[in-house]
């Protein structure tokens, strides 16, 4: 029996649940700090600077990897990663350091570190560990910023985007080629065998019927279902209270999306993971709020 093949089965989804988990309690520190993406977060005109910002950024890589510009492609890679740390890291220690005049500065010496360890090591650990913090974070402050219903309707849109650009356009093949290829510290990786390494052997071909070295995730695939987990804790919770029944809908759907994701993605072939995740994800929640309503 190989035990090996089961391994994404467990690690796939144990990632997700540690990213939700962290952005639930990443969430209040955003707030307190006012870490935050929108003013108005019942606003739908947050959505389109969203989608907009994704679609500028993407068509930006995809530019950077058809020229093969590939040192300005990580510095913006490692620049963006570095950003992000910085507002993780300083909600972290401005809640814990309330008074420390010197918690910004510390959080741009941490984020520095981080990225360099990022860009210096990218082994798989690293990046999956970094990765879930960033992920974490990132979900945090996004769901944080919008309520439930722009988020609803946020996630239908990346889901159907994501199919589109996977299965028709197939641009999101091209931009994962590229950071495999860079080995941009940007996605979730799950090795295939107990001595694999990233650095070493890189992952492999992931055109149709491709080996590959490990299996992949983007960290997006992570974030936009914990967004919802978050928007759903912050606006629909109840103070004090740690997880609420649509959240907990919400985390429980993600996993059971994750499963069938991981169903398709055994088959060798490229797989946009947003529809089953977002998909379950919603539905998750949408259970979890009609059994609390009774």
């Amino acid at each position: 029996m190989n035990v090996t093949r089961y391994i994404p089965l467990i690690a796939m989804p144990a990632l997700l649940l540690v990213v939700e988990l962290a952005s639930i309690l990443l969430a209040s520190p955003m707030i307190e700090t006012g870490t935050k993406a929108f003013d108005n977060p019942d606003s739908f005109s947050n959505l389109f600077t969203f989608i907009a910002a994704l679609l500028i950024f993407t068509a930006f890589i995809l530019i950077l990897i058809r020229f093969k510009f590939t040192k300005i492609f990580s510095i913006v890679i490692l620049l963006s990663i570095f950003f992000s740390f910085i507002y993780v890291f300083n909600a972290i220690l401005a809640t814990l350091f309330p008074s420390n005049n010197l918690v910004f500065l510390i959080s741009i010496l941490i984020s520095a570190l981080g990225t360099f360890i990022l860009y210096q090591y990218p082994e798989w650990y690293v990046i999956n560990s970094l990765g879930a913090l960033l992920s974490a974070g990132i979900a945090a402050i996004f769901g944080s910023s919008l309520s439930v219903i722009p988020v609803i309707v946020l996630l239908v849109l990346l889901a159907i985007y994501d199919a589109i650009s996977v299965y028709r356009t197939k641009h999101m093949i091209t931009l994962a080629e590229g950071v495999i290829k860079e080995k941009a510290p940007i996605l979730f990786i799950i090795p295939k065998k107990r001595d694999f390494s990233y650095i070493k052997e890189g992952i492999g071909e992931i055109n149709e019927g491709g080996e590959r070295g490990a299996y992949i995730m983007g960290m997006g695939d992570l974030i936009m279902p914990s967004i919802l987990v978050v928007s759903s804790q912050v606006f629909l919770g109840k103070p004090g209270q740690f997880m609420s029944l649509p959240t907990a809908g919400a985390i429980i759907g993600s996993l059971f999306g994750m499963l069938i994701l991981l169903t398709v993605v055994g088959k060798g072939k490229p797989q946009a993971g947003l529809p089953p995740l977002n998909g379950c994800t919603i539905a998750g929640f949408l259970l979890g709020l009609f059994l609390s309503s009774l």
